[in-house]
């Protein structure tokens, strides 16, 4: 007993010791470039909570006028004026997009375009994950629809705006998780057989493949795109999954905090002399290794064309 007891104690003693640098080792890389932002535009979906605020916050504090596109408006009011008071920046402002609806997207684009002449960053950010099975609007599977076709067609209405702007960045937000990822174009909207988890996992894998495909076509154009995986990290976008929130409170010192998984995001839209990397894959702020799936391009060109297919637009 007294063993024991003594080598549980050795135990804790030695993690109280290495905690911090354990902590510093899951908190990853960082976003180091001092690039400031007045002029320019941004659009940061799902930036009412979340990784999306924390990024929002960021550029605001380099002096962008920063678009939080979001569904939940009085909560995109709220985490707005919390930001425009912690960066002394006015220029925060909230418009509705419901990324499950593309009335509400081609509405949202409409309203932006009309409201302003430029923009230089785009930040897909916004998500679901694991929800029970459902449908969009349009009849797409959510996940499916949110993650992939609703940042699909948002990117397709506002392309112009942003080749005017050139430079510019197209930054979406994908996941480690696409390595379990599969594009089933026989069962794309998950009718004959559903998981929550691994629909997911499809749509991150999507982001990827759109990401790739997306960088081919812009060549030229001085618009940039990348993918980026967040790390793991405490947001609401596990509240469908009671499991994996009990695991974040049990696993919380070693799960990123929103700020710590914004900075990828941040770098992927900010840092010089990316350009060259467009269309590719980061994790902790540098150009990580993508799953053989996300890298084929027969792939990537078929989902591009089916996700035109389905939305009922024609992308050169």
């Amino acid at each position: 007993m007294l063993v024991t007891l003594g080598l549980l104690t050795s135990f804790f003693s030695f993690l109280y010791v290495v905690a911090p640098s354990i902590r510093k080792f899951f908190a990853g890389g960082v976003c180091r470039t001092n690039a400031q932002l007045p002029g320019k535009v941004v659009v940061i979906t799902g930036a009412n909570t979340g990784i999306g605020k924390e990024t929002a916050r960021e550029l605001a504090s380099r002096g962008a006028r920063v678009y939080i596109a979001c569904r939940d408006v009085l909560k995109g009011e709220s985490a707005a004026s919390e930001i425009r008071v912690d960066t002394k920046n006015s220029q925060v402002l909230v418009r509705k997009l419901d990324l499950s609806d593309t009335k509400s997207i081609r509405a949202f684009a409409e309203a932006f375009l009309a409201e302003e002449k430029q923009l230089h960053i785009l930040i897909n950010n916004a998500g679901v994950m694991m929800c029970p099975y459902s449908k969009t609007a349009d009849g797409f599977e959510t996940h499916l629809g949110v993650n992939h076709l609703g940042h699909f067609l948002l990117t397709y209405l506002l392309l112009e705006r942003l080749k005017v702007s050139a430079p510019a960045r197209v930054v979406n937000v994908s996941s480690v998780v696409h390595h379990i990822g599969k594009i089933r174009f026989h069962d794309l909207q998950s009718e004959k057989r559903y998981s929550r988890g691994f629909a997911y996992c499809h749509s991150k894998l999507a982001n990827i493949l759109f990401t790739r495909e997306l960088a081919k076509r812009l060549q030229g154009t001085g618009v940039t795109t990348y993918a980026v995986h967040p790390g793991v990290v405490r947001s609401e976008l596990v509240r469908h999954s009671s499991l994996l929130c009990l695991l974040w409170r049990l696993f919380s010192p070693f799960v990123k905090t929103a700020r710590e998984g914004a900075q990828t995001s941040l770098h992927c839209a900010l840092a010089e002399g990316l350009e060259p990397l467009s269309g590719k894959y980061f994790s902790d702020c540098k150009r990580t290794w993508v799953s053989p799936r996300a890298r084929n391009n027969k792939t990537a060109e078929r989902l591009w064309n089916v996700s035109c297919e389905l939305l009922g637009i024609r992308w050169e």
